[in-house]
């Protein structure tokens, strides 16, 4: 089920400095905010189909989204997770492509439509917007190849430490000495951003509760030893 709520203007928006559309000025972001719809959605459902046309553009006003592909054999792969500010669906609507990828809802968001010529329009106005936007494209790609290469030299435990360093980074709430993720994933959604199957990732977060590196409760992860986790995950900033 979803519903459109009275539009928030994009100039009265928390949201909007998270966001590509920082920058714009005024009258800019009046005629988007005329041509956007903001829509509530619920946990589980879908926000647009791989393989179908986008129309527009979204930007998460609140909640968190999961970008995912289907392989042959059913199997969901998450590529990221989006959240407050993020665009979704910009690239195939750049690339003039049908959607390479599904997104899904994962945490009650509120999430706003553009037209496409709305966004289309801004761009074009603002040589400014346009560099954010082809900046941001390339950082994208570039976070994909890390990624890849990763999938390709570091271990199971090793990207799964990696990714509970990334959650807690992003979706903290600070508890005394520890971190609690706030974000409820399945196993399998944790496996499918690893990729890796589900029964390894049970197996490695009980290891990793058994060594004190984490504490579960239920699905809820909480870290406990944050040091232990970048010596694992061989990661060095």
């Amino acid at each position: 089920m979803q519903a459109t709520i009275s539009t928030l203007p994009c100039d009265l928006c928390g949201s909007r400095k998270h966001s590509l559309f920082s920058g714009l000025p005024e009258t800019q972001l009046c005629a988007i905010s005329e041509a956007k719809n903001l829509v509530s959605h619920r946990k589980g459902q879908i926000l647009y189909y791989e393989g179908t046309k986008p129309l527009g553009i979204f930007c998460v006003n609140s909640g968190v989204v999961k970008v995912c592909k289907t392989a042959s054999n059913g199997k969901e792969q998450i590529l990221y997770l989006a959240k407050e500010g993020d665009f979704l669906g910009y690239h195939a609507l750049l690339g003039e492509e049908s959607y390479s990828n599904s997104a899904t809802i994962i945490k009650d968001p509120k999430i706003c439509f553009i037209p496409k010529e709305a966004f289309l329009g801004s761009m074009m106005k603002n040589p400014d917007f346009f560099r954010r936007i082809t900046k941001q494209l390339s950082h994208e790609l570039g976070i994909m190849e890390e990624k890849l290469l990763d999938a390709s030299q570091k271990s199971i435990r090793e990207r799964l430490a990696f990714l509970l360093l990334q959650l807690a980074n992003t979706y903290r709430v600070d508890g005394g000495v520890h971190q609690q993720i706030d974000l409820i994933l399945s196993r399998e959604e944790i496996a499918g951003m690893v990729g890796t199957a589900t029964e390894s990732v049970i197996r490695l977060l009980s290891e990793f509760n058994k060594d004190g590196l984490i504490e579960l409760d239920g699905k809820k992860i909480k870290i406990k030893d944050k040091k232990g986790l970048v010596r694992l995950s061989d990661f060095y900033a």
